[in-house]
Formats: C-alpha cells, structure tokens, sequence
C-alpha cells in the first residue's frame, strides 16, 4: 500500500535525509502536498519531488488526497500541526521537537490517544544502524550492559556570534535524546537521578556543562544492573575549529559483562571482547531516514493501531525533569 504524504516543514535535513529517503521509498510514499514557512522553499521542494505547495498545516491535514502527515520540522508550528492532523484523523510522523512542558505534553499524549491515528515520534539514535548492531551483540556476543557512558559535545558557545541561541529547552531536548538512548541500550528503565550543571554564574540560563548520573540497579533481576552517565557539553567556542575536532570522545561507550563497545553514530562500531578488536562496517546497511520511514509505514498499514515514540519520549521528559531538581536540591532523585 502506498502511502499519500503531506509535509508540513521541510528543515535543516530535507535534503541530507528526508528527501534521499522518500526517493528510495517511492513504492510506498506519495507526496502530495508541502506546506513550509518559506512559500519559495516550499514551491522549490514541490516542484522536485512533484507535490503542490500548499499554504498552512490545517489546509494541507484536511486534504482528501491525504493519508498522513511527515512533521518534519518545528518552526513556530509547535504542537498545532499534530493537533490538526487529530482532527482531520490523519496519521503523524513527528521529527519536531516534542514538548518540554509537561502539561503541553500530557495533552499531546491525551489528543493522540483519543484520535485513535497512528503516531511515531521520531528517535533517531534508536534506529541508527550502529546501534541495531549493538543490541544485537549485547543479546549474542556481549551479554547485559554493565556501563554506559554517553557523551555530546557542541562546538558552539553561548558568548559566540555565529552560534545559533539555545535557551534551557532546547538543552533539555538535547539531554532528552541522550537520556532515551540509554535507556534503550539498557533494555530496563533508571530508578533513580543525580545531576549537575556548570554554568559562568548560577543565575546564568545557558548551561557550559550538565551531567546525569542514572541508576538501572534496583530494575535488574539481580539487583546489579547498569549505570549510565550522561554529559551535554556547550563550553566549546565555534572559532576554535582544531581544538574542537581533537580527541572527541565516542558518542555511546558500553561495558557489558562479556566486552565492551564504542559507537560513534550512525555507522561506527567497534567492540572488544576475549578474541580482541572487531570493527564492523554498516555503511551498506539502510540509512536512518529510510530505516524510520519504513517503520512508519507499517505502524500505519497495520491493521492494529501503533503509538510509537511517545511514551518513550514523556518518559525521557519526566527523567530531564528530575535531573533539575536534582541540580537544584543538590541529591539523588528517585524516580517512580
């Protein structure tokens, strides 16, 4: 069955991911229409892939010849998009930042639910073919996670003038992708949060540095489960391009009871265990954007109505959360 796509956003990576993607896939995806802040954007990319530019989300979400939406970037859209494809009873693929407020985020997960659509929210750390491989060897060859260690560091600052401005949200959104990622390479959910954050003075609302301490213990059959420390860095200023490339340490690090694995995303994988070194190539393995795509539709061809990605993402919400009480109250956070 070949899905009828509208495209509300087109982004930073329509042409890298998104567009590659749709090509790819084109005996199952149609785009039919594309709405885009930037009316010449959106003519330029119909024109491409033979859809109509259509002038708003609400318009495009109401369209006959419709069968879901590709949310494929924020803008100043927010949740409205989503919420008009509710109404219109329109399947969703969000790659935009979902909420960090939980209020605005607990109404999100309420309208999804009580529209019955189909919905997937992106994760694109899950679905990188680095990290498939990685639970796969976790189940065959490494055994149970014992550590991780999950860094992010942007060559960016806050003080730079070519930096783009971040506030606490957009940090926290960061730290949201990095919190779900290890959780999914766990395989059990964290009890518990302890954090820190580094900034030039306490009052400042743009963090040099946040790290999280989660605690997998008390969910492990055993009772010794994993730890996993976290760290989004930002202290790192444009202008200083060598310093910014030298030594940058793996995304993900995992010390697991029979070896230990390094992935940088989305392609690198090298793992260690008693026979030495093994370095895996996954460049011929499908693209994230594909991969993602195809997990879709088949969430909305499925005869049984699929939620993917949301709870997942409230649940790395409520663990962010807890993390700044954490650094406020200076202790340890039990998470229920």
């Amino acid at each position: 069955m070949k899905l009828r796509v509208g495209i509300v956003g087109l982004g930073p990576q329509w042409e890298s991911r998104y567009l590659p993607a749709l090509r790819a896939l084109a005996d199952r995806f149609e785009v039919r229409g594309i709405c885009e802040q930037v009316a010449h954007l959106a003519q330029r990319a119909a024109a491409e892939i033979g859809a109509a530019p259509v002038d708003g989300f609400r318009a495009l979400a109401a369209r006959d010849d419709i069968d879901a939406i590709l949310y494929l970037s924020d803008q100043w859209y927010g949740t409205a998009p989503i919420f008009a494809a509710c109404d219109c009873g329109k399947a969703v693929y969000s790659a935009s930042s979902l909420p960090f407020d939980s209020d605005d985020a607990h109404l999100l997960r309420r309208r999804v639910e009580e529209s019955g659509i189909a919905f997937m929210a992106e994760l694109p750390r899950r679905h990188a073919p680095a990290t498939v491989r990685l639970k796969e060897l976790i189940a065959t060859q490494l055994g149970t996670p014992k550590m991780l260690f999950c860094h992010r560091r942007v060559a960016l600052s806050g003080k730079s003038a070519n930096a783009p401005s971040r506030d606490r949200a957009s940090e926290a959104r960061d730290l949201m992708e990095l919190v779900d990622w290890c959780r999914y390479v766990a395989g059990v959910e964290p009890t518990s949060v302890i954090a820190v954050r580094h900034a030039e003075t306490p009052t400042d609302e743009i963090d040099d540095y946040t790290m999280m301490s989660l605690d997998f213990t008390h969910n492990a059959p055993l009772g010794n489960g994993a730890l996993a420390q976290i760290s989004c860095g930002y202290y790192m200023p444009r202008c200083w391009e060598e310093a910014a490339g030298f030594r940058p340490p793996a995304a993900l690090q995992v010390a697991c009871e029979k070896g230990i694995a390094f992935i940088d995303l989305p392609t690198s994988l090298v793992w260690f265990d008693t026979a030495g070194r093994h370095q895996e190539s996954l460049e011929s393995e499908r693209p994230v954007g594909e991969h993602m795509l195809v997990q879709f539709h088949r969430k909305v061809t499925s005869l049984l109505r699929n939620v993917s990605g949301l709870e997942d993402t409230l649940r790395a919400l409520q663990i962010v959360q807890a993390a700044a009480r954490s650094q406020t109250e200076g202790r340890r956070i039990r998470l229920d």
